[in-house]
């Protein structure tokens, strides 16, 4: 007898719980091993109001190396460049000022759907920390500014900067 019908109200009620959380801009995964290169998401999930979102604006924390973000179709991507250079990934590449910004704009996200958009990258060798990424979500008819970072023992922002936490 399979046990996959038991699952389903089990992940249902799973999912119903993270829907609260979905109000904020997320970084998925939420936690990730330090001193690894993994593909980080930031999570659009709404607009401002029932404006859609057109831009989004990610600032990349010190210590992240090789940012690479992924194309999204039907966006324009500009990378922004001015941090320490970079090493070059292949010896017939040239070292290039780190990647402090990455920017997606022109598209239209609306506010009934969401969306993640990927940047990969290096993460540095700092176990037991969070990397805060400010982030700008630039819509029609307003902005968050997800730019607050969280602070131990007070109450969270009302726009939280999303934070990954490294591990071991």
């Amino acid at each position: 007898m399979s046990r996959i019908p038991y699952l389903a109200p089990v992940a249902a009620a799973t999912l119903l719980a993270a829907l609260p959380a979905s109000a904020h801009m997320a970084v998925e995964p939420a936690q990730a091993a330090a001193n690894t290169t993994i593909a980080v998401g930031f999570r659009v999930g709404h607009g401002c109001g029932t404006s859609p979102t057109t831009a989004l604006k990610v600032r990349i924390p010190d210590g992240v190396t090789n940012a690479r973000p992924q194309p999204k179709a039907g966006w324009t991507l500009t990378v922004v460049r001015g941090g320490p250079a970079t090493p070059a990934a292949a010896a017939d590449e040239a070292a290039l000022p780190a990647v402090t910004e990455v920017h997606w704009t022109g598209g239209t996200l609306p506010n009934e759907f969401y969306d993640t958009f990927f940047i990969r990258m290096r993460l540095p060798n700092r176990p037991e920390t969070t990397l805060y990424f400010p982030v700008v979500q630039e819509c029609q008819g307003g902005v968050h500014r997800w730019i607050d970072v969280p602070q131990p023992g007070q109450p969270e922002p009302a726009e939280p900067t999303p934070g990954l936490r490294l591990t071991p």
